[in-house]
Formats: C-alpha cells, structure tokens, sequence
C-alpha cells in the first residue's frame, strides 16, 4: 500500500470574501493541501492560527489598510509560529523587505498561476524561503537600497566562527556564488561547499537566502 503524503494545512486570511472563497476552491483540488481555516479580519487570523495550529497562515497584507501587515507581526511572534506566505506585486520593494523583516518566508506575486502558488506553498512548507523570481542577489540589493546596516566582520557572538567563515559569509551577503568565493579566497568549490555547511548549522538556516538575511540583520562584531 503507497504511503500517503502528509497534507499541509493552510489558513487563508483576506477581508474580501470572494477571494477567499477563490482560494478556497483552487487548494481544495490539490491531495496534498488542506484549508485548515478562512479569516477575514487580522483578529479572527491571530485566533484561527492560536486554535488550528496551520502549518502556513496565507496572508494578505493589504487587508484593511495596514492591519494585514500587523498581523503578519503577530503572527511571526505567535507561539506557534506558522510560515507565512503573502500576496504582493513583486515591484513593491519596500513591502518586500518588509514582509521579510516582519517574519515572512513567502512572497507570491500578486498575477500568480495556481501552479506557481502550489509550488510556493510547497516549497515555504519544506522549509525554504519563495520570493517572487528574485535571486539571492536581487533580494540583498533590496535590503541595502532600503538602508540596512552596512555588514561590519561578524555575526553575533555565539555561534563560533572561524575567520574563514565570516570571510565566506560576507561573500555570500555579497552575493558571490561558490565558484566566485573559491577564486576570491583562493579556496577549492569543495571547501566552500564545507564552510557553507558548517556556517549552515552553527547559525541554524538551511540555505543562502536565510544565511544572508541573518548576516544582515544581526549586530556585527
């Protein structure tokens, strides 16, 4: 007998009932997505999620003016903490970063397929970040034009760092690929491959986008 998938349970929160109910329909035909619930106002999203327990809160941050955003905040803060993943027009640079710096793990372009919001759903669900089609590259040049700190040498204090990996963190904010970070440090592919797993678990983020975003926004030594 073939094991059955477990299925990801996703809560939808938008004011605009038709959009809900849109939503609603197009997950209910895929076996490996749920509804877990509708809400339709910040409040009632922050209570569905302390009460079902989702695994992705699918967010609108446009609802109700700025509510939508806020309750990204809680939800992010929420002793549960489900992966959110929001509708925004991917020229929206500012909303990005700051859905991103809110908490968000998914960014889904406002003109998506139900293909490309499945995959996102998928994907944010497995533990990565989706956001839009940007590269890692894109999404840090978003970050700095929008007046982050400049990186100094080192993330915080505690995850024990070698000076070679810091070397290779900054390459990564920088936005160099691992053939890049092998010729500016004079360091096989191979090597850099090693120093991007151990950096991955001292820090605790599973792949560039995560590493680079922490990197960013820790204070640095």
């Amino acid at each position: 007998m073939t094991e059955l998938k477990q299925q990801i349970r996703i809560l939808i929160a938008d004011d605009q009932r038709l959009f809900r109910e849109a939503l609603h329909s197009l997950l209910l035909g895929e076996p490996d997505l749920s509804v877990a619930g509708v809400a339709a106002s910040g409040t009632e999203a922050l209570e569905s999620a302390r009460r079902l327990a989702p695994d992705i809160v699918l967010l609108n941050p446009a609802m109700r003016g700025e509510e939508g955003m806020e309750t990204l905040r809680a939800l992010a803060a929420s002793p549960g903490r489900p992966r959110i993943v929001i509708f925004s027009d991917c020229d929206e640079k500012e909303r990005i970063i700051e859905a991103l710096r809110l908490g968000a793990r998914g960014i889904l372009p406002l003109n998506s397929t139900p293909q490309l919001l499945f995959k996102s759903l998928r994907a944010v669900a497995a533990g990565e970040y989706w956001v839009c089609h940007q590269s890692v590259c894109d999404l840090i040049d978003y970050v700095r034009a929008a007046g982050a700190p400049e990186r100094e040498a080192a993330p915080t204090d505690g995850h024990h760092l070698t000076p070679r990996e810091i070397d290779v963190i900054g390459s990564v904010v920088d936005g160099c690929t691992n053939r890049e970070i092998a010729g500016k440090l004079a360091i096989s592919e191979q090597t850099v491959k090693h120093h991007l797993t151990s950096i991955f678990g001292k820090v605790g983020v599973t792949n560039r986008l995560e590493l680079a975003l922490f990197a960013m926004h820790q204070p640095l030594h």
